[in-house]
This record gives C-alpha cells, structure tokens and sequence, in this order.
C-alpha cells in the first residue's frame, strides 16, 4: 500500500512488532522446557507442544509433570517456606521489588511471549497485561514490608498450591504469586496447558532476582496436574477457571483444612440507560466483549439497553463492529485476535449454532487463511431464560435484550447463577450508585469497563466463586489469625432414666423459632434434654429437612433487613442485650443445670458483650476508598452475605450461637441457628428475648436436632448462601461437599475447637460481608 492509498482510504496499514527476542528466548532454552523445582529447571521430559493459536507454529515443547514431580515441587516449597516466612517483612519485600524492576525491564519480552503463545492482541499484552503484573509486584512488595506492622496478629498460611487459566496467564500469575509471597507464603503453580511459555520466562526471573530456592515452583501439564496439586500436601489452592472445576476442586478439598479461593466463571451484564452517552457506551463495550476475543471471566457479554435508545444504540454498535479489524495478534494495529486453541474454537462454534429464533449478526472481516479466528458476534432478539443468555459462551459473542425500567435492568441483570462483574452506563449518578449496590455481582463498573487494580479487590459472588484477589481483602486470604489450636472433643448430650419427669411434673417441649413465630417441628418428633445427673430438664423438638425449608422461606421473606441502616440494628442489638441482662440469673442457671459445670454466670456475661461488641460494630465496619491509579474512585463497599446457616457450639451453648448471630445480623444478614445439639434450652429460651426486642420475624430462625442432618440441609439448600459448623461433631467434610451445589461460602472448625472466652467479632464481621468494588471514574 502506497502513500497515496493510505491518505485515500484512511485504512490502517500494518504495524508488526517484531518478535526476534522471544523466538531469541526460547532458542537459548533450547526450545523445550522442563519444571522449576528447587530454583532450576529439571531436564525436560515426555510432554506436549505449545502453539501460536495464530499459524498454528509449534513455539516449544513441555513436559508433563508426574504425581514425582509435584511431590517434589511441594517438598521444595515447605523446605522454603519457613525461612520465607522468618525473614521478615522488608526482606520480602526486597525481593518482590527486584523481580518487579526485571519484568519491567523485560517487558516487551514478555509482551511478545504472551501474544505468540496465547493469541491475544500486542497492544493488549503491551499496554495491560504486562503493567499490571509489575504494579501487582510493586503494591504487595510494599504489603510485604507493612506486614509486621499492619497484620501484627496474623501468619501465612504455608504452601500454597495455585492453578492459573489461559485466558491471563501472566497476569492470573501476578494476582496469585505476588500476595501469597508477600505473606511468607511458597508456591508450587501450574499454568494453563495451552499457555505456560510466560511462566517458564517469569521463572528465569526469579532466578536472575536471586529468590531463594523452593520459594516459587512451577510444574506444567494438564489437569491432571492440577488434581495432583490440589491433592498434594498443601496448606491452600487458589485456583481460577471454570465452575465446574471448582466445584470439583470444592468437593476434593473438602474436609481437608485447605484454605481455598475460587475465581470462576460469569455472564456479567452490561447495562445501558436512555440517558447514557451511547457513544462512549459503544466503545467500552467493545473493551468488555471483544477484549482478549472475549476469552475474559468478567466479560460484558450479555447487554441490556433500555428499549427507548435501543434501536439506536444496535445501530451504532453493528456499525462499530464493520469497523473492528481481526487478524495478527503481533499487528499493533489489530483488534481482535486468535482464540487460544481449535478446542475452544469449536466450542465457541458449537454454542453459537445452536441460536435459534434470533438474529445472529458477525462483524464482515477478512478472516485469516489459517488460525483460531471467529468474527466478533452479536446475537439479538434472544429471551432472557434462552441458553446463550444464562451460559458463558467464552469468546467474542455478545447476546443482547431490552429492558424498560431501572427495577427491570436490575431484575435481568440478576437473573444468572453467576455474580462475578457487571457494568452500567449513564449521566445520572444518583440512578448509577442506586443500581449498583442492587446488582448480585462483586465488581461494578460505572461508566466504563474492565478496570483492574492490585489495591482494588476482585471476585465473584453465587457460582462465580468466593475470595478476593487485590486489596487487603485478597491478602487475608493468604494469611491465618497467629496462635495453636487444639482438637475438639466430641460433646454427647447426657443421658437419664426413661421414667424421669419434668420439674414440678409439668411436660415443657420447646418449639422452633421460624418467622418470629413458635413453631412445633414438622416431623412430630422430639427428644429429651437431660442434666449431668440424669434429671430431666424438658423436651425440644427433632429438627428436619422441611423446618430448614421453612426457615429459610422465613429470612428470604425478612430480606428487608439487609437494607435498614446500620444504625437501626445497633439499637435493636442493645436493646437484646437490655433484655437478656434483665433475666441473666435465669440463664446463667439455665446453663449450669445442662453443663454442670457452673460456668453460667461468666458465659451470660461474656454473652452481654458479644451483643454490645456487634451493637458497636453495626455503624462503624466500613468499606474503603481504593487508592487506584485512574482519575475516579474504587469503592469497596461492604454487604451482607444474605442468609447464613450455623450449627451452634455445643461447649458453650449461649456464647457460641450469640457469638455468631450478633455479628452475622448486624452486618444486615438473616440467619437460620441450630441450636447446641448437646444443650439446646439456652437457646430455646432465648426466643422470648428476641420476641421483646423489636426485631423483625426472619431475621433469627432457630432449629434444634441433631447437627449432622440439619447441617446436610443447610449445606445443599440452594436459597441458603453460606453454612458455618462450630458443632463438637466434626461435620467439615460433609458441608464442604454438599456446599458445591451453589458454592456456598463454608466456614468450618475442621474439627478444632474455638476459644470461645476470647471476643472473636472481627473474624465473624468479615465472614458475614462480602465486598463489592464499584468503580467510579470521574471528569469529562
């Protein structure tokens, strides 16, 4: 193309960036790679290729790591990891800055590996990936150094076992090495099959930084590797991909004591208002759908705009589309580049097939002669319960429907399993900070699209998985309160004669607790409650899968709750706490006569304080205002879990199911209690305290029974959105299990006991939040 032809047209000539460096690379490293165990590389084994999903060009050959290789890793990182850890703060955090200057240094290299090897665009690599993975290592080595002093009380969690996707392998890489390091934690990661080249140079980094040895290990292959690790003897897995491996990961690790954070899929809804401005609209969602093909977990694939621009809006947006250019991803001039692999490919091919009664609109590219391309897709004219709006397609398909009212955004916008991101568009901020805080998702954009920021968490809600990666909030998941724990011992209720009779010959059957009402247990049955001497103390009913049912149809129905003010459940936490002072002689009898233990009077009082602790808490447990380098704010706002299941403490009937409900209901929760399995009349007679002090029917449900069929209920009800076990009876395994139906958030005891003399409202405060980072740009 002459001169001339380019001012005529106005078309965008090549720009090819050159890839002699990274070719360069992996020539001098002899063009097949083994694992990095130890601080080397091991001698290259049996394995596979790795492609340039472009032309198809083999770029390497790598090994696949064997059950050996991954026990070795492992070993190497639990040799490191305690003088990891013993170093210190500061001295982490020198080395995270040294490999921070070098992937600077190398960031070109680095760049081109990661277009060859994954088909994404040079100027997506160039200009995101790879300086967000330096400001990923700059911001936890400045975590590092605070550690001692900020998170005093707390230590890493130990080896940590890591599975990253293809999608970002470097950047994945950064969010998972870089906070686990920070915290003198060791790693063992493996890469995605299709995408290790980056890893394998990210090693060489280390080595050139003088990272001691074990303290990060990298082994490639294919899942099966992955199973191996999350099976190995590690202390976390930390995995990103699809929802149907964590769910798998989730039934594996179950029981185990494994910290475990999942980063999953997601169908994130992009939200377009009448008065937004729809070109600005148009251009951040070719970011949020065409962005990497569309290979993103947060991508914007599902738009809804608002029926009275939308014919507008579409208009333009099919007009965008014949302007977007696919072709090599080293072109710097190129919008779309190759999907990762023929797999993908034909699946993405497949879904879109199987579009019917619709329109199906593909932007009229000139498709390359070889290679994984497939032209950017829209999709109108599909219901809302249609496959292709509630599955996650995974590549550069965007499906679209309309909506009329804000009430009926948010309603479609939430209609998914999935609640990992969502973004809106419009001029109005009071109609952008009412919508936000209302769609089901961990991180909303206003007024723009795929922001990323090492301060600022990231993380998904429902089957999008649990945790956070960034921000403080992505550190505690690395991270464990200091201290030894010891093992619980199982609590047996005590046993008396079948002739015994009641006080004073009167028949006392506590009921259930469900919608502020006393309910009789729906499977008729009840058992006694005996006293250390075999004297009996009355009868509570024998909690089932329908009570479960019918108190958890109670909290939804007390959702309210969620968005009355902080200040409003303060008061009625105090003015609990005003009315079980009141009959504090009777309960701390109450306590004594189940236990024998004459303990009744201290465990009121620390009770007392629990209620005033979170009545404290209620106004004050905040959010943050992220320090991001854009001109706007990240917000990470703190909200309510939704409706939590405990299994009470049985050693301390009254303090264990306060020390949990207190929490989890001022922080705007609703909560469905079951009692001390052991001794449950302390919290049968705590109905009448919760009847006297203004508080709504729902919010506290209480069932009794015995803990390992309730807790079988809570964990595999679908409404019920987290399950926390503190029972004497080890039942970690079970829920855990059960839990990855919906991937519920769990919190379990693992068969350790609680200190529960010790005020432990911050950890019940952040179990009973998630949050959600909004982000806000500003200016014109």
């Amino acid at each position: 193309m002459t001169i001339k032809e380019i001012f005529d047209t106005m078309d965008y000539g090549p720009a090819p960036e050159s890839a002699a460096d990274a070719f360069a690379w992996l020539v001098d490293q002899g063009s097949r790679f083994g694992h990095f165990i130890n601080g080397d590389f091991t001698t290259p084994g049996k394995g596979f290729e790795s492609k340039n999903p472009a032309t198809g060009e083999v770029l390497a050959e790598l090994s696949q790591a064997t059950k050996k290789d991954v026990d070795a890793a492992v070993k190497a990182a639990r040799t490191a990891q305690g003088p990891w850890a013993a170093m210190g703060g500061s001295g982490r955090a020198t080395y995270l800055y040294a490999i921070a200057r070098l992937m600077q240094k190398h960031s070109r290299l680095f760049a081109v590996l990661e277009t060859l090897d994954n088909g994404k665009p040079i100027r997506e690599s160039r200009d995101i990936d790879i300086p967000l993975v330096q400001r990923h290592f700059y911001h936890h080595a400045g975590h590092a150094q605070l550690m001692d002093e900020e998170m005093s009380g707390r230590e890493a969690l130990g080896v940590c076992g890591q599975i990253i996707p293809w999608n970002f392998p470097l950047l994945m890489l950064a969010w998972k090495v870089a906070p686990a390091l920070a915290m003198g934690n060791t790693v063992v990661l493996k890469p995605a099959e299709y995408t290790s080249l980056t890893a394998l140079l990210f090693a060489d980094i280390c080595r050139q930084a003088g990272l001691p040895k074990g303290v990060v290990n990298i082994v490639t292959g294919d899942g099966a590797v992955g199973e191996m690790i999350v099976n190995a003897d590690v202390d976390k897995i930390a995995f990103t991909g699809s929802t149907d491996v964590g769910r798998k990961i989730r039934e594996a690790t179950a029981g185990t004591g494994k910290a475990l954070t999942l980063e999953l899929g997601g169908k994130s809804p992009y939200i377009v208002f009448d008065d937004a401005d729809l070109d600005s609209a148009i251009e951040g969602l070719v970011d949020a759908i065409w962005f990497n093909q569309g290979q993103v977990c947060c991508a914007g694939s599902r738009l809804l705009v608002q029926e009275s621009v939308s014919e507008r809006f579409h208009k333009k947006l099919r007009a965008r589309m014949k302007t977007l250019r696919l072709g090599d991803p080293l072109d710097k001039c190129i919008d779309v580049g190759a999907v990762v692999d023929p797999v993908q490919h034909a699946e993405i091919t497949r879904l879109v097939a199987t579009a019917k009664n619709c329109t199906v609109h593909q932007s009229k590219v000139n498709m390359p002669a070889k290679g994984c391309f497939f032209p950017p897709t829209l999709i109108e004219g599909l219901s809302p319960a249609d496959p292709l709006m509630q599955e996650e397609i995974f590549g550069p398909v965007l499906v679209t429907t309309t909506f009329r009212t804000p009430s009926e955004a948010v309603e479609l916008a939430n209609n998914t399993r999935y609640g990992l991101a969502a973004t809106l568009w419009t001029e109005n901020v009071n109609l952008a900070l009412d919508i936000a805080p209302k769609l089901v998702a961990g991180v909303v954009w206003v007024n723009g699209t795929n922001m990323f920021d090492a301060a600022a968490p990231f993380g998904g809600v429902r089957e999008s998985g649990f945790g956070r990666e960034g921000g403080v909030e992505g550190l505690m998941a690395y991270t464990r309160p200091k201290g030894e724990t010891k093992a619980l011992t199982p609590i047996a209720a005590f046993e008396g004669a079948e002739a015994a009779t009641a006080p004073a010959g009167i028949d006392r059957t506590a009921k259930m607790y469900i919608g502020g009402k006393q309910a009789r247990p729906d499977s008729g049955y009840s058992k006694p409650v005996y006293g250390p001497k075999g004297n009996l103390l009355g009868h509570v009913g024998t909690g089932s899968r329908k009570d479960v049912r019918n108190a958890v149809e109670a909290a939804h129905a007390a959702k309210g709750w969620s968005k009355t003010t902080g200040h409003l459940r303060a008061q009625i936490l105090y003015y609990m706490a005003e009315n079980l002072a009141a009959r504090a002689g009777e309960f701390a009898a109450r306590i004594d006569a189940m236990t024998g233990k004459g303990e009744g009077t201290a465990e009121v009082e620390a009770s007392l304080q629990r209620l005033f602790s979170a009545a404290a808490w209620a106004d004050k447990y905040d959010g943050l205002a992220h320090g991001v380098p854009i001109r706007g704010v990240a917000l990470g706002m703190k909200e309510p879990v939704g409706t939590i299941g405990v299994l009470c403490a049985d050693e301390a009937p009254l303090l264990g199911l306060i020390s949990a409900m207190a929490p989890v209901i001022a922080m705007g929760n609703r909560v469905i209690l079951a009692a001390s399995q052991a001794f449950p009349l302390a919290a049968t007679d705590l109905y009448q305290v919760l009847e006297t002090s203004d508080l709504p029917a729902g919010v506290v449900n209480i069932l009794t029974g015995a803990h390992k069929d309730l807790g079988d209920t809570m964990a595999k009800h679908l409404n019920l959105d987290a399950v926390w076990s503190f029972s004497s009876t080890d039942l970690s395994q079970l829920i855990e299990v059960a839990s990855a139906g919906n991937l519920k958030r769990t919190w379990v005891n693992n068969g350790q006991a609680t200190d529960w003399a010790r005020d432990h409202s911050k950890r019940f405060l952040q179990a009973a939040t998630e949050v959600k980072t909004v982000w806000i740009p500003y200016g014109e």
